[in-house]
């Protein structure tokens, strides 16, 4: 009898100290973000530095933008050629990368967690002399998919397919998990790479950074000899790496990557040997189909969607968990209709790691002229990538200004703050896709139309006199509501009728 206690006991207590995390991850949030959205303007944002390396390319969105200072976000763009591996890092907030084309495997080092891959026998015969390698869990990614990785989580991406990787990084440096400060700063393990978001250093707080960082590095005469590394070995001596690690001076030399100019992405000689469980042939002619068809499969009719089940968010260990879920596929749609487009929500009751993370994701699609109707984000703070396409976008402040009214196109970004109410209308003739990352693990919108508008939950008398309008209008207006069953519609420039989405 003792023994159920002791484990609802437990339980109990774990489930508070997740309570009381997540309370204090947004009391920390509102302290840290009071007074940074008085903004009076907002503008769709392009990435403004660009590091080119051995096998890819890298562009970051400037963090010291009042936009994302409001948001207290960081956002960067990596691209990955065939063959190219983003070396590893850890980052010190939380953050979710968004695969927007092609795929790969990436693995995440989860501290304290067993290595429960080991090379098979014919690799270890291709390394004769050397011990068997045993190393942590590998994940495939796909285009679509959303990778959730805690602070200081060190992992790597890379690219096995044919054709390039997009991954789209944001950073939460507002989490209770940054307890630096609101520079966003990756560690990099291993090579020379560049700083990914140079531009901070026009700000003041960067400025004092970069000096003290020159400061540092001409203290290290010793290892200014050699040439200067920008990795987390590099700051030490080399003496005492190679007795840490009981290796000699020039294996610890290749660690500070002191001779490296390869950078941040770097071509792996042959292909790359890993112990993983191996891509079917069919499997990888699937997602080569993908990467053609995804026109096609966007009008496809969604199946039953497929979350939730056997993960409840307490029965996944540490070293378990799931962090990664694709948004992409129509089949897990929470709003759809070929007519007018749909939506997927990503957030902890369907990948129970965001929780910890306290962040949330939503992919829409919407076909010409659609509409995203006005609505706004109740508990998050939203940051909107447009993967393709154009809309007309527009964004209402406290005061009834419109902040934002514009175009937004493809690979823009624009934030919206928490309570801001913004619209979405798709322009060009290929449609609009999004992906918006939101600042809390289970953001929740709130519709101006549709069957649950704030409109038609309010009594008609009221509407009446607050709007001036006559009952016959009032009654009008709560019966179009309520035949609009969600947030999407078709524009009534393109139907006779403006219909809703069933």
């Amino acid at each position: 009898m003792a023994k159920p206690i002791l484990l609802y006991t437990s339980l109990c207590l774990q489930l508070l100290v997740l309570f009381n995390g997540c309370l204090a991850t947004q009391t920390s949030r509102q302290q840290r973000q009071f007074n940074q959205c008085q903004l009076d303007r907002l503008d769709a944002l392009e990435p403004n530095h660009r590091i080119e390396a051995e096998a890819g390319v890298i562009e970051s969105w400037d963090p010291n933008d009042q936009q994302f200072q409001c948001v207290g976000v960081a956002v960067v763009r990596r691209t990955i050629e065939p063959n190219g591996l983003l070396l590893p890092q850890y980052a010190s907030a939380p953050q979710l990368i968004y695969i927007e084309r092609g795929y790969g495997i990436f693995g995440g080092v989860l501290p304290g967690c067993p290595n429960t891959y080991q090379e098979s026998q014919q690799q270890q015969q291709q390394r004769k002399g050397q011990q068997p390698d045993q190393h942590q869990k590998i994940r495939n990614f796909r285009q679509g998919d959303i990778i959730a990785l805690p602070a200081g989580v060190a992992h790597w991406l890379y690219n096995d397919g044919d054709s390039e990787v997009v991954a789209l990084s944001l950073l939460d440096t507002n989490n209770q998990a940054n307890q630096l400060d609101e520079n966003p700063r990756h560690f990099y393990l291993a090579g020379n790479p560049e700083d990914e978001f140079q531009l901070q250093g026009r700000s003041p707080r960067g400025q004092r950074r970069q000096q003290q960082q020159g400061q540092g590095r001409r203290e290290r005469g010793h290892q200014q000899q050699q040439g200067q590394g920008n990795n987390l070995f590099s700051g030490f001596r080399t003496e005492d790496l190679a007795d840490a690690f009981n290796v000699n001076e020039d294996t610890i030399r290749n660690l500070q990557g002191f001779q490296e100019d390869r950078k941040n992405i770097v071509k792996v000689k042959g292909r790359l040997q890993v112990a993983r469980p191996p891509r079917s042939r069919e499997e990888r002619e699937r997602l080569e189909r993908q990467e053609r068809e995804q026109e096609r499969e966007d009008e496809r009719e969604p199946r039953e969607s497929h979350r939730g089940g056997r993960d409840n968010g307490i029965e996944e260990t540490l070293c378990t968990l799931r962090l990664r879920e694709n948004i992409h596929d129509p089949s897990r749609a929470d709003i759809y209709n070929p007519q007018a487009g749909r939506i997927s929500t990503l957030n902890s009751h369907n990948l129970p790691v965001l929780r910890w993370l306290q962040l949330s994701a939503e992919f829409g699609r919407l076909q010409r002229d659609a509409i995203y109707v006005p609505h706004w984000n109740r508990n998050a703070h939203s940051v909107i990538y447009v993967v393709k396409g154009r809309a007309q976008v527009q964004v209402v402040d406290d005061f009834g200004q419109t902040v934002f009214q514009d175009e937004l196109q493809q690979h823009q970004i624009l934030t919206v703050p928490q309570n801001f109410a913004v619209v979405k209308r798709a322009s060009s003739s290929e449609g609009f896709e999004w992906v918006a990352f939101k600042t809390n693990d289970n953001a929740q919108i709130s519709p101006l139309a549709g069957q649950t508008s704030i409109l038609r939950a309010i009594p008609a008398d009221v509407l009446a006199n607050a709007f001036q309008l006559s009952p016959e209008d009032v009654s009008e207006l709560k019966s179009n509501l309520e035949q609009q069953e969600i947030t999407i519609v078709t524009s009534s420039r393109s139907s006779s009728q403006r219909r809703a989405i069933a």
